[in-house]
């Protein structure tokens, strides 16, 4: 095994993905979408061949001893399984990658979105199992969220916009992304959903809106049913299952959550009470808990910020 290689390897794989996730999150560069998918592919090769190295599997093609093999190839490797999302969205940032060369639109940004944040997570994921080294200590959590372009995918814009054939390929990569998505789980996408409240107090609002029932132009109330089994799918079990994954990830080894431990979150923040991180079902006599991906990272920050007095810190607060 070659600790020199493997730490020149993963010093330029660092390297290539802060400069994906700037390049990317910076407004005035127009081909940033091209951009973050070399360099995160970049990154990822880089990575996964390093790894390669440190569990003895060789680098190079057989038959060409000086060439080292593609990301196609690392990921074969250690990705085993070809349904795995993780696998699925690399080979599709692959193929982005490998057609921009040729013609990339503005539209593109909308499309690949949900698969880059998804991507960098992954990434992160990864880089901690393979190597133990936690990428946050060179980048703080919240630029590791790409900024997005709002602007909605409309078909009819965009065969007014472009030729026949661009449009439609245009149309058709949005079909298929879609079909991806929706059969994938967070691994492949983070799927990016906007939520619209009325309320009356203003303090709360972030927007002024007028209501009217046949305006044009004014807001009118939409009716909207939610099903929790997506914004809601964690049980109280799972998603201790979860933070406490994220906790080895991180390296907080002195802390497992259980439900004693996961009860002073809740009676100390009111995880219970916040709709955003709780589904409460009332059919039948008792209460069925059901709890959100936001009510995990809330409470996986929360102990990092103090891994080893935290849950002291809780049951003396709850007490007073």
């Amino acid at each position: 095994m070659d600790n020199k290689l493997i730490d020149k390897l993963l010093e330029k794989s660092k390297e290539s993905f802060l400069l994906a996730i700037e390049i990317y999150n910076k407004p005035t560069i127009k081909y940033r979408v091209e951009s973050f998918a070399y360099l995160i592919c970049n990154a990822w090769e880089l990575m996964l061949k390093a790894y390669l190295l440190r569990i003895n599997i060789s680098i190079y093609y057989k038959d060409k001893p000086n060439r080292t093999i593609s990301l196609s190839e690392c990921i074969k490797k250690i990705f085993t399984n070809d349904k795995d999302p993780l696998r699925l969205n690399l080979e599709k940032i692959i193929e982005l990658r490998d057609t921009s060369t040729h013609f990339v639109t503005e539209e593109y940004e909308m499309l690949y979105i949900p698969l880059f944040q998804a991507c960098v997570f992954n990434f992160i994921e990864k880089f901690n199992k393979f190597h133990n080294f936690d990428m946050s200590t060179i980048i703080s959590q919240n630029f590791l969220t790409l900024t997005v372009n709002l602007t909605s995918f409309n078909e009819t814009e965009i065969r007014g916009k472009y030729p026949k054939e661009i449009a439609e390929k245009i149309i058709s990569i949005n079909s298929n992304l879609r079909t991806y998505i929706e059969n994938n789980n967070s691994n492949f996408a983070i799927k990016i959903d906007h939520y619209y409240y009325i309320t009356k107090n203003e303090e709360a609002a972030t927007e002024k809106v007028c209501i009217s029932g046949d305006a044009t132009e004014k807001i009118k109330v939409v009716k909207e049913l939610k099903d929790p089994n997506v914004t809601h799918k964690y049980t109280m079990k799972k998603l201790n299952q979860e933070i406490n994954k994220r906790l080895k990830e991180a390296n907080i080894l002195n802390i497992t959550l259980n439900q004693y431990t996961f009860q002073l979150f809740c009676n100390y923040y009111g995880i219970k009470e916040n709709p955003k991180f709780c589904f409460i079902n009332t059919i039948g006599t008792l209460p069925i808990y059901s709890y959100s991906i936001q009510a995990i990272e809330f409470i996986v920050n929360e102990i990092k910020k103090d891994p080893y007095n935290i849950i002291q810190n809780l049951k003396e607060k709850l007490k007073k």
